[in-house]
């Protein structure tokens, strides 16, 4: 046994290595490649990595992250969760039943056509200059992926399982908490990874449209009165916020599909 650990361990050091190398080296020489290229460049709108992370301390840090940042956060987690339990509700009942999907999904699809964006005046007029006008833009988009992945994930379940469910005497229930849903499952996660992104880029439309505060506002503030390095500190925040969201995605994702993802690598093996 000793003797063999001694070649494992620095294979399994080079590993994590390369793994920590590849995902942190491919940033860092873009920042050095930005910060050559700005120090030669005249242009006032192309500043450099250091103007920018000096403008990011100075903005964000401090009451600006209260006022803005946080309503913003708070925003866009309520519509995130709103938008999940619409369109896994709505998406398993249409996914159920095949008259309703009929009825209901001409008329989904020209509600999915048009552009959210849109739909922002319109908010305007009928909700005012409000959260709740924000959070609605924010589920107007977001809700589709989910809503369709579900729709799916509910009609692709195995028809032998339900039979066999069904012959068995399972009640309604009870089969959608432990065959249906937990079928649909991996098609729902796929629908909410991608109404992630679409909730992050309404939240920040919505803010510029109409907002006194917020993250899209502070920027769109930024840009109007040529505060460069402040607009860029702002657009790297949104960067990392959606590395948050997608990290903290990946973590329950992992976790609420630990069965998928176990019988996936016991096939491959």
């Amino acid at each position: 046994m000793t003797a063999r650990t001694g070649p494992v361990a620095p294979v399994q050091a080079r590993r994590l290595l390369g793994g920590l190398l590849f995902p942190v080296g491919l940033p860092f020489v873009l920042l050095v490649c930005w910060g050559l290229a700005s120090t030669r460049s005249t242009n006032r709108f192309f500043p450099g990595p250091v103007a920018i992370l000096r403008a990011f301390a100075d903005t964000w840090i401090g009451p600006a992250f209260v006022e803005d940042v946080l309503p913003s956060l708070y925003r866009l987690a309520f519509g995130i969760v709103a938008s999940i339990v619409v369109g896994v509700g709505a998406g398993t009942l249409v996914g159920l039943s095949r008259a309703l999907g009929e009825v209901v999904e001409p008329l989904l699809e020209f509600f999915r056509a048009i552009p959210p964006p849109v739909l922002i005046p319109v908010g305007m007029l009928l909700l005012g200059i409000t959260d709740t006008m924000k959070v609605v833009v924010i589920v107007s988009g977001a809700v589709w992926p989910i809503l369709l992945n579900t729709v799916d994930g509910v009609r692709s379940t195995d028809s032998v399982l339900s039979e066999t469910a069904a012959s068995f005497r399972i009640g309604r229930w009870q089969r959608l908490r432990f065959l249906v849903l937990p079928a649909a499952s991996p098609r729902i996660m796929t629908g909410v990874r991608q109404a992630l992104s679409v909730a992050l880029i309404l939240m920040v439309i919505s803010e510029m449209f109409a907002s006194s505060a917020g993250l899209g506002y502070r920027i769109a503030y930024f840009q109007r009165n040529y505060l460069i390095a402040e607009m860029w500190s702002g657009i790297l925040l949104l960067g990392l916020v959606g590395v948050v969201l997608a990290a903290t995605f990946g973590l329950v994702e992992r976790r609420v599909l630990r069965w998928y993802h176990g019988s996936r690598a016991v096939e491959r093996a």
